[in-house]
């Protein structure tokens, strides 16, 4: 593991002081030698998918695992939109001359080393690798075990490109000891490595945040919420509801707890019933809910719940202070939603609930570095520091100060 270590922090050197054109230049090669061996990506994606039916993956992580060859292309076409991103290394912050008549700048750096530890989804593979060689970082990877033919496939393809271009291979590496007790060592390896990133279930986030001696940028669990207020469009409303949680539900940013005030609730609530019905979504609600439509009771636990499925819970509130409430309990600080007409309520919601992402008027499921424009996103931090929602290239750097003099002394 040191060895390994010590040769991707070597590395470091060498990534960090490439020009974007020439990074740019390799991502597009990376893009095309992804579709040239589109064949070789789904071969071994099929026995992913195999051994995922053998071990009863269920229907949504089986999807988060697919490769066919139309995700191919989308992958390849990740690349090539991070490869069009502005350059994040050498930004020029901010610049000032101090009293001593030093020049001194803050300019944006890599971070240097980064771990990624994820679950399921391939994709994740070439979308961290490809972010973290833009932003002039090395990257090390863990998929999960579930999409084990698919990562060394995709990362192999990426390693030939870089080799090809008389670069270390070790820039984008999977983690050689993928076991528990590899990680283990990893998340200790604070001479080498200078960020870990955890994304997937929660035991993965505990597990890391408690036990590494590397700093830390959780990508926790999405309990995200819409809030349906008294002045909402209804149409909007039911249209909004409906895509937050059914369009991909298993999902992060998908919605798990619909909130919906009591002055609308008899009115629009038989209409969200019939609707969700109609997309298949087990619903469950307070007692309030159930004296409007027929569903099962919601627990404490239920709130608490990412279920990460076309599961739903429905809560009557009696204002946009008991929402807000609410997500305070329950929320994730991930993506919370506002529907509502009323300029002082939306305010109030974008001002007060603490979360990566607030919305109003749209759907949550809008929070991903490709909808913002980041091409791609390591994954939605729900860190405050020093990253947080969907973290892209500008996010994988830090910075330092340049200071120039002209012989002052102090």
């Amino acid at each position: 593991m040191k060895e390994f270590l010590a040769q991707a922090k070597a590395s470091t050197q060498i990534v960090a002081t490439l020009d974007g054109k020439r990074k740019n230049k390799i991502l597009n090669e990376m893009a095309e030698a992804l579709l040239v061996h589109t064949a070789f990506i789904v071969e071994e994606n099929a026995k992913d998918m195999q051994a995922g039916k053998e071990n009863d993956l269920d229907t949504a992580l089986l999807d988060r695992l697919l490769l066919d060859e139309n995700r191919v292309k989308a992958i390849a076409k990740s690349l090539k939109e991070i490869s069009v991103l502005k350059e994040p290394v050498g930004r020029i912050l901010e610049g000032w001359v101090n009293d001593d008549n030093l020049r001194i700048e803050k300019v944006s750096v890599p971070i240097g080393v980064v771990g990624v530890i994820y679950e399921s989804r391939p994709n994740v593979t070439s979308d961290v690798a490809a972010l973290c060689f833009k932003s002039g970082n090395v990257a090390i990877l863990k998929g999960g075990k579930e999409a084990e033919y698919s990562n060394k496939a995709i990362a192999q393809i990426l390693q030939e490109v870089l080799v090809r271009n008389n670069l270390p291979k070790e820039i984008i590496s999977l983690l050689p000891d993928s076991s528990r007790e590899g990680v283990a060592k990893l998340i200790k390896e604070d001479e080498y490595v200078d960020l870990i990133v955890p994304r997937g279930g929660e035991g993965l986030i505990k597990y890391i945040s408690r036990n590494s001696s590397v700093p830390v940028v959780k990508h926790d669990k999405g309990l995200c919420h819409t809030y349906i207020h008294a002045d909402a469009n209804i149409n909007k409303a039911i249209a909004i509801a409906i895509n937050a949680k059914c369009q991909r539900p298993g999902v992060c940013n998908a919605m798990e707890t619909l909130l919906v005030d009591k002055a609308i609730a008899k009115d629009i609530l038989p209409k969200l019933y019939k609707r969700f019905v109609d997309a298949g979504t087990k619903l469950r609600g307070c007692a309030v809910t159930k004296q409007f439509i027929f569903i099962e009771s919601a627990t404490d636990e239920d709130f608490n719940t990412e279920y990460l499925a076309n599961e739903l819970n429905i809560r009557v509130v009696n204002n946009v202070d008991e929402a807000i409430a609410h997500i305070t309990h329950y929320g994730s600080g991930h993506s919370e939603a506002i529907i509502t007409e009323n300029y002082t309520a939306a305010e109030k919601f974008l001002d007060t609930v603490d979360a990566a992402c607030v919305y109003v008027n749209a759907s949550t499921r809008f929070t991903d570095g490709g909808a913002f424009g980041f091409g791609a996103e390591v994954g939605i931090s729900t860190n405050k520091l020093h990253a947080r929602g969907p973290m892209g290239i500008n996010e994988l750097t830090t910075y330092k100060f340049k200071v120039y003099g002209n012989g002052q002394v102090r």
